[in-house]
């Protein structure tokens, strides 16, 4: 059985559960941001939803879609899709017995790459700024994923 106090002493461990804090936090805003921009621009994806805005015929105009909030829907998805990973990944990483400063490379660039996609994709920056940032967190997690097959896996 594992010891959990080795675990949380343990420094690669820490730094990964607090940039996955900092990653799932904004992940987290991300849904918030879309409910926001629906409500504001009362735009609903379900007819029940719309009832508070109208009944009947009425209810029906807000259940459509908008540029704005398809965008922010967009990016949660997109978080959604390399978050995860990341998380699997990163986890395995940081109990694999990493250097240090190398985990924190790893987690501080994927952290960075997926907050600057959110900026690029919401802002909207021209390309390539939202390709670079998503090839950077997935080029991590690649890294990861590469250097624990490498050293630690039996396969």
């Amino acid at each position: 059985m594992v010891d959990l106090t080795r675990i949380m002493d343990d420094e690669v461990f820490m730094a990964f559960a607090s940039y996955a804090t900092i990653i799932l936090s904004k992940m987290m805003l991300m849904s918030a941001t879309t409910a926001f921009y629906r409500m504001t621009r009362k735009v609903f994806a379900n007819p029940e939803d719309c009832v508070t805005f109208g009944k009947g015929e009425n209810a029906k105009k807000y259940l459509r879609t908008d540029d704005r909030v398809e965008r922010v829907r967009r990016a949660h998805l997109n978080d959604l899709e390399n978050i995860v990973p990341f998380l699997g990944i990163g986890l395995l990483y940081s109990l694999s017995g990493p250097d240090l400063s190398t985990a924190i490379l790893h987690f501080r660039l994927f952290v960075g790459a997926r907050i600057y996609h959110t900026i690029s994709y919401l802002t909207p920056l021209p390309q390539p700024n939202r390709a670079l940032s998503f090839f950077i967190g997935y080029g991590v997690t690649l890294s990861m994923a590469y250097r624990l097959l490498k050293n630690k896996l039996y396969l």
